[in-house]
């Protein structure tokens, strides 16, 4: 295949961005698409140009950490992480552009990398539990409700790419939020901190500059782990219960 790039480049969050134009050719349509990135840099660095920057781990569509806007959708045209993205989605010829996500709380570090750390301080916020010490407990002793414990994986899953923010409109974190606040919440270990988990969660969303949520849909549509939309729901309710409780 050979196709034409057009790729975001910029040297830091402060530095002006332009998209620059890359012919690329002999690339197999099995290559991953963050392997055709890998043919691409190589080019540049054989011709004596500065290598594309972009985030990447583990390349099995676990970590979270390939994060780029394909043609306008986060992670490309496939409901699958960048890494899981394979070069078969696309034609002979095609022109792709690929871009850093765009939201304020995610400031570009540079060409395509982002800093997502505000993830990070939205889960030391309340993603923990109240552990006591000593030796572990039976496996049985505390009994977990099937539809409590198929909500808790299903929102564990969520992997902290990035992608629901990316595709908000508003660049807004609720999605990845509520999933972070859902699969603790419904467990009974997680019950000591439900309602001050939801509430400095929140809190510290709407302190890192994410936008407000309005329900579009866009984040679950490009969530490769599926979470789904009644998630933000959910967390709603946790929040008003948690806050009424908090003023009485």
């Amino acid at each position: 295949m050979k196709l034409t790039l057009r790729v975001w480049r910029q040297q830091n969050a402060e530095a002006p961005g332009a998209m620059a134009t890359y012919e690329v050719d002999g690339i197999s349509q099995d290559m991953s698409f963050l392997e055709m990135l890998d043919t691409l840099n190589e080019e540049l660095i054989l011709s004596g140009d500065e290598p594309v920057a972009f985030d990447h781990d583990c390349r099995e569509g676990i970590c979270g950490a390939c994060s780029l806007v394909i043609n306008g959708d986060a992670h490309g045209p496939e409901r699958t992480t960048t890494c899981q993205l394979h070069m078969r989605s696309f034609e002979d010829g095609d022109t792709i552009d690929v871009e850093p996500w765009r939201a304020s709380a995610f400031p570009v570090v540079k060409d395509l990398v982002v800093d997502r750390s505000s993830f990070d301080r939205i889960i030391q916020a309340g993603g923990y539990i109240s552990a006591p010490t000593g030796t572990a407990p039976d496996a049985h002793a505390t009994p977990v409700p099937k539809p409590d414990a198929d909500s808790a994986f299903e929102h564990a899953e969520c992997i902290g790419c990035g992608a629901c923010v990316a595709a908000c409109p508003n660049g807004s974190a609720m999605l990845f939020t509520s999933a972070k606040v859902n699969h603790l919440n419904v467990l009974p270990q997680g019950a000591p901190e439900r309602e001050t988990r939801v509430l400095d969660m929140v809190a510290t969303m709407d302190d890192e500059g994410f936008g407000g949520c309005t329900l579009t849909g866009e984040c679950a549509t490009a969530c490769p782990k599926g979470i789904p939309l009644p998630s933000i729901t959910a967390m709603n309710k946790e929040w008003l219960r948690a806050n009424r409780k908090v003023r009485r």
